[in-house]
């Protein structure tokens, strides 16, 4: 299954349709694999399409941007690393619908998709004799390709959670056993491990490691990160992208796609140099901004805030505030508390389209804390996941009622109580 040097060689006449495999490839991976997740959560929550209509509109962006690179006679990198970037918008997707739609366990999820990969692999060999990532120059080769391509992001995003989750890692050591793990397997490949494996498995590894990169980039510095938020990363990674891709477009131009780089074991000294500043300007930018931001003064969304035991009745609510207890095991789930205290004191005045403006707030900063707080206590956070999906549907329905929404609100607010402290 690896690629002979000889395979190598006469490649290079071939209009491949994939780059070489070279330290830019792999850092352009691991950055569009952040982009791809906060660009959809951002569509998602922030912009308030919801999971249904961003699955649907991503979808049609991915099926118009494989039609375009399947039409090409040639590597073109702007439309290959779109297609990455919507694979892995529609690969997480795919995962995340599998599991927060149809309640597939992310175990179970993890072993479809790898069998799911097994079998593309199979197939893709069985009908073509290799699986060599050079040889990528017919459609049908690049139809597996791409096919086994969304299976890896899927794939990645499932194993990524059920690790996460299961063993608590958090962000901070899921990066540092993920990157590991691709050191690992670059370290079997250069001790004689086949290319074609040790090339997928990476490419599976990456998309976890993006993922815990872009988390501990944009996670508030009480869950361990270094509050950058998701707009800002994004436009971060989105520039170092357009750098490298900008640089790529015009190698191809002038001399093809098999000049550029050294073949899949790794590119030129100009090719690691640039992959290497590209890095380095991310982590130097990142950390920088972090350090700016934490030297500005607190606002007042910043602050920590006790929160409120609240109990609403049809007439009113009263409010006790209490000290949070930072040592749970979710944390301090203070600002949470503030705000679902605000939603039901405007429920409790019947003012439904007040608390339902007040709840997007709630759902915003809720799917911003996520990567901080599922891996602390998953069972918990899935508990408050549906009670706040059930305060959603009853102030968002079509005809909303006070009776509803005041009860959804309250098992919300009773279930913080009594997590704040356990």
């Amino acid at each position: 299954m690896s690629v002979t040097a000889d395979r190598l060689v006469s490649t290079r006449g071939w209009q491949t349709k994939v780059p070489a495999i070279t330290a830019t490839f792999w850092v352009i991976k691991v950055l569009s694999t952040t982009i791809g997740e906060t660009f959809a959560d951002y569509l998602t929550v922030n912009v308030g399409l919801g999971p249904a209509v961003t699955d649907a509109i991503m979808f049609a962006l991915l099926v118009t941007a494989l039609v375009v690179q399947l039409r090409t006679r040639s590597y073109t990198p702007w439309i290959y690393w779109l297609c990455v970037v919507l694979v892995s918008i529609f690969g997480t997707q795919l995962t995340d619908f599998f599991t927060d739609t149809l309640g597939v366990p992310l175990a179970l999820s993890t072993a479809v998709f790898s069998v799911t990969l097994v079998v593309v692999f199979a197939i893709w060999y069985r009908q073509e004799g290799t699986l060599a990532i050079a040889s990528i120059n017919t459609r049908r080769r690049e139809g597996f390709y791409w096919a086994a391509i969304l299976t890896t992001f899927a794939l990645g995003t499932a194993a990524g959670d059920f690790a996460t989750e299961a063993l608590n890692l958090g962000f901070r050591n899921g990066a540092l056993i993920f990157g590991g793990l691709i050191l690992a397997t670059w370290i079997a490949l250069r001790l004689g491990a086949g290319q074609v494996l040790t090339f997928w498995i990476a490419y599976v590894l990456t998309r976890p490691l993006g993922a815990s990169l872009g988390d501990l980039l944009t996670q508030d510095k009480d869950l361990g990160g270094l509050a950058l938020g998701a707009s800002a990363t994004s436009l971060l990674f989105l520039a170092a992208i357009v750098v490298l891709v900008v640089r790529e477009q015009l190698l191809v131009n002038r001399h093809g796609v098999a000049e550029k780089g050294a073949g899949p074991r790794g590119g030129n000294g100009q090719d690691f140099a640039w992959a290497g500043t590209a890095a380095l300007a991310v982590a130097v930018v990142g950390f920088g901004l972090s350090m700016a931001q934490g030297s500005q003064p607190a606002t007042d969304t910043q602050a920590d805030v006790a929160p409120a035991t609240v109990t609403a009745g049809a007439s009113g609510a009263s409010t006790a505030a209490r000290q949070p207890h930072p040592t749970t095991k979710l944390g301090n789930l203070s600002k949470f508390a503030v705000i679902v205290a605000d939603v039901q004191a405007k429920v409790a005045k019947n003012d439904l389209a007040g608390a339902k403006t007040r709840v997007k707030d709630l759902e915003v900063a809720w799917d911003d804390a996520e990567a901080g707080l599922k891996p602390r206590d998953a069972t918990k956070w899935h508990q408050l996941d549906d009670q706040i999906d059930a305060v959603l549907t009853a102030l968002r329905a079509s005809n909303p009622t006070q009776a509803d929404s005041a009860s959804a609100v309250t098992s919300l607010m009773n279930t913080l109580n009594t997590f704040d402290g356990v």
